[in-house]
């Protein structure tokens, strides 16, 4: 095929090609068509463990001093006259010492916002601090109705404990003596303290997603009448000092956080710990012979090497080192003996140790190979002999 015949072909598959393209194009556009969702997402950061996180916001936007921690320590974070302090849970946790020192402040100028204990199904409630301002416990939870004018009617307080006063005349209030009360402004030196049967109209509360994927807030900070109630409770120091927000005062001990929170991480190291344990103890099981020690002694390897020497008959060789040993300690220790040479030699050696000629001549006479038994009578009779020298 040349050249010119093969463009043909190549226009023709690029003409193919565009037109899938296209093609795919218009089918896709024709059958799909874009549509949002809204989905509502956890939150994330201090907003996930920061029940107040909402609210901390909104007072910074409005250009509100603002501290939000877990603890009170009021050592590190010393309260000014006209601040706002909000403890969110509940009072009890409080200890006797910083009751004493919430009061003072109080007394200078402060504004302290409490709740009622949670409903619970003790019988008797006390709180020191309320007691003595003259406030009392009840264990009766009522809704109050909550008007506020273009807002649709709404209940509060259905969950929290209600109040009694006695001896006590507050500035402000909310519910009557039959029923118990839900919201208390009380005088207190310079200060404020208000007491509410609960504060959850302060909190993130969550998001709401309807049928048609439409995103709205519900309950918490995020319903007007709840931001119109907030308002009102935090008037008396507002925009004149720091707003304290206290979301965790009795603040689980660190084991505990530790247990709950971080499964995910102690867990695996646990299971790793137990199975290096279980992999470094001692099993029991069928006895086992000791390993045979590694032998290094030199005599043991001459040994071997000279059974193995006479296995093979290699005997002479043995018997050449052995007469050669005694003839050089002879030289050393009788050179006349060893300067001599056959029968002269062989009487002398056999006079001076007490042996028969024809032994000592045997002796050094070199065996056969075969010859087993007088292989080891010439050999001891060597060895022997070396030895007396």
């Amino acid at each position: 095929m040349t050249r010119g015949s093969r463009m043909p072909l190549f226009a023709g598959l690029a003409v193919l090609v565009v037109a899938l393209v296209v093609g795919g194009v218009v089918w896709f556009r024709h059958n799909f068509h874009q549509v949002e969702h809204t989905l509502a997402l956890p939150p994330k950061g201090e907003a996930r463990y920061n029940p107040l996180y909402l609210l901390k916001q909104t007072l910074l936007a409005d250009g509100i001093r603002v501290d939000a921690r877990q603890p009170l320590a009021l050592d590190r974070h010393p309260l000014q006259a006209h601040d706002t302090l909000l403890l969110f849970n509940d009072p009890r946790v409080l200890a006797t010492a910083q009751q004493d020192a919430l009061l003072d402040w109080v007394e200078g100028g402060g504004h302290l916002i409490l709740r009622t204990p949670p409903a619970s199904p003790e019988e008797e409630v006390s709180v020191g601090l309320l007691e003595d301002l003259g406030v009392s416990i009840s264990e009766r939870s009522q809704c109050m109705d909550l008007r506020v004018p273009g807002q649709d009617p709404h209940q509060e307080f259905c969950r929290g404990r209600r109040f009694s006063l006695y001896d006590v005349e507050p500035d402000l209030s909310w519910g009557d003596l039959k029923d118990g009360y839900v919201f208390m402004r009380l005088a207190y030196g310079e200060g404020h303290i208000d007491l509410l049967a609960d504060l959850d109209f302060l909190g993130n509360g969550e998001f709401q997603v309807d049928e048609h994927g439409k995103l709205s807030a519900a309950d918490g900070l995020r319903d007007v009448p709840h931001q119109a109630l907030a308002r009102q409770v935090l008037a008396p120091n507002y925009g004149r000092g720091t707003v304290h927000l206290i979301y965790a005062a009795e603040m689980p001990s660190l084991l505990r956080t530790l247990i709950t929170r971080y499964w995910m991480v102690w867990l695996p190291l646990l299971l790793a710990l137990l199975g290096w344990l279980w992999s470094r103890m001692r099993r029991f099981g069928p006895l086992l012979p000791a390993p045979e020690l590694a032998r290094r002694s030199l005599l043991e390897h001459v040994r071997a090497s000279g059974d193995h020497l006479y296995r093979h008959g290699r005997g002479v060789l043995l018997y050449l080192a052995v007469r050669q040993a005694f003839l050089a300690r002879l030289r050393r220790r009788d050179p006349v003996a060893a300067a001599l040479a056959g029968d002269a030699q062989v009487e002398l050696i056999a006079q001076r140790f007490g042996l028969t000629p024809q032994a000592v001549r045997t002796a050094l006479q070199t065996p056969s190979s075969h010859e087993r038994a007088h292989f080891r009578e010439r050999i001891s009779i060597l060895i022997e002999l070396r030895n007396r020298l």
